[in-house]
């Protein structure tokens, strides 16, 4: 009787860890059939995805997709919100909502929120569950309401090249410049300069690039070497470029896009 157990306790786990390898694959190959891309756009119709552009099974809510467009090399993590529109089945005219750069990354469970235009610019990588939106509840009106009131919308711009830390909050209006860097879990409104950190909720400016005097108030760590540079050499291998393939060639995968922050 001891024996049978032990065989009958083995045919057990062998049969779990097949059926785990199973759901495994099984998971893997969905993810990979259910990703919408340039050639296998599904059921969305946007106004442009460009080559080599992803967006990861499952997607979030999308809607509004003739109005948005997507760069080149762009990632879009899974369940990533998408919307152009108060809702769906709007027709909101010849031009676009969301304008999307090359090589942006949009990390797991972000939001893009456009009821007025929202521009991304190119090589702006978001951690997970950044939120963009160009629409704010107003309380205008002290007796009804906030959620029945009509909301403020403004337009958002976010220049190249900025890094947006996870659960950072872009609300109506603000227009970030060239290289920003936001902190994880700030929350920014207004007009943020090129090359500038900002922090805190309200977000405020914590860094500033200057160009005779460097950043300031300087970094607290030297920058990190370039493993590999455009030409394949080493960090040492010649001289120009300091930019890494990796930066080049937007080969960043959704797994790898994950929790950003800014401390420099």
């Amino acid at each position: 009787m001891r024996k049978s157990e032990e065989v009958y306790e083995a045919l057990a786990a062998l049969g779990r860890r097949t059926a785990t390898r199973a759901v495994h694959r099984g998971w893997r190959w969905i993810q990979d059939a259910g990703a919408v891309t340039a050639e296998r756009p599904g059921r969305t119709r946007f106004r442009r995805i460009g080559p080599g552009t992803r967006l990861a099974f499952p997607q979030g809510t999308v809607f509004g997709e003739p109005w948005i467009e997507l760069g080149d090399h762009c990632v879009v993590a899974e369940q990533v919100t998408l919307t152009a529109g108060l809702v769906p089945g709007l027709d909101l005219g010849p031009d676009p909502y969301v304008v999307i750069g090359d090589g942006v990354v949009l990390g797991r469970g972000s939001h893009v929120i456009a009821d007025t235009a929202v521009t991304i610019g190119r090589d702006t990588y978001c951690g997970p569950y950044v939120y963009i939106t160009t629409t704010n509840h107003s309380y205008d009106d002290p007796d009804t309401a906030v959620g029945k009131q009509w909301p403020r919308i403004a337009p958002v711009v976010i220049g190249p090249g900025c890094w947006l830390g996870t659960g950072a909050v872009v609300l109506p209006g603000a227009v970030l410049g060239r290289n920003v860097v936001v902190a994880a879990g700030s929350v920014v409104r207004g007009d943020v300069p090129d090359h500038a950190v900002v922090a805190g909720a309200p977000a405020r400016i914590v860094r500033r690039y200057d160009d005779e005097e460097g950043w300031q108030p300087p970094l607290r760590t030297p920058a990190p070497p370039v493993p590999f540079q455009r030409d394949g050499t080493g960090a040492t291998g010649g001289p120009g470029t300091t930019e890494s393939a990796v930066t080049t060639d937007h080969t960043v995968t959704t797994e790898e896009s994950g929790s950003l922050s800014a401390d420099g």
